[in-house]
């Protein structure tokens, strides 16, 4: 059987991310850029979410009702700049982890600065830089159930992969740009 040209693979970092961007939206973050590029490199996912704004403080320490969808702005906005790291079992880098190395951080964070330049309205908000960690396994095409595993946050499947978030890391490192 002759090899299959790459393109007839899936991108399985893609498939991870594509779990991650699902699970962030279902847990309340607006997925704003999906693989920004700069002359640094890339940030996989960054995602927004929203705090409670001041009515809504203020009704919860009184007690009182509170009215959905009120048309005050927002305070207390979260940026998350997300690197999400796709393997499969017996990867040589703890799962990922060990890819997240200070020279990516640098890169990552340098990326970030370029994104909230390029988006100056989003610069007084929180930021802070997460880690996914998906693992991806093969489904064999004559296996009929699903062998229950560790606990995953979210799962999916596609192409006879089966990916699992396996850990999300909220603030996983640290920088220069960390403003809240």
């Amino acid at each position: 059987m002759a090899n299959l040209p790459p393109s007839h693979y899936p991108d399985i970092g893609h498939l991870g991310e594509d779990l991650v961007a699902q699970w962030l939206q279902s847990t309340g973050w607006i997925i704003l850029h999906r693989r920004f590029s700069s002359p640094y490199g890339e940030i996989d996912i960054i995602a927004q979410h929203h705090g409670a704004t001041e009515k809504e403080q203020v009704s919860r320490e009184a007690g009182e009702f509170l009215i959905p969808n009120s048309p005050l702005p927002t305070l207390h906005s979260m940026l998350a700049f997300v690197e999400v790291k796709t393997r499969s079992s017996g990867s040589w880098d703890a799962g990922g982890r060990s890819a997240i190395t200070p020279q990516k951080q640098a890169k990552i964070s340098r990326t970030a600065g370029i994104f909230l330049a390029q988006y100056p309205e989003k610069a007084d908000y929180s930021c802070r830089f997460d880690v996914a960690i998906v693992y991806c396994q093969r489904i064999p095409k004559n296996q009929t159930a699903v062998i229950a595993t560790q606990e995953a946050l979210a799962t999916s499947s596609a192409a006879e992969y089966k990916f699992k978030l396996q850990e999300y890391i909220p603030a996983a490192f640290d920088s220069s740009i960390d403003n809240g």
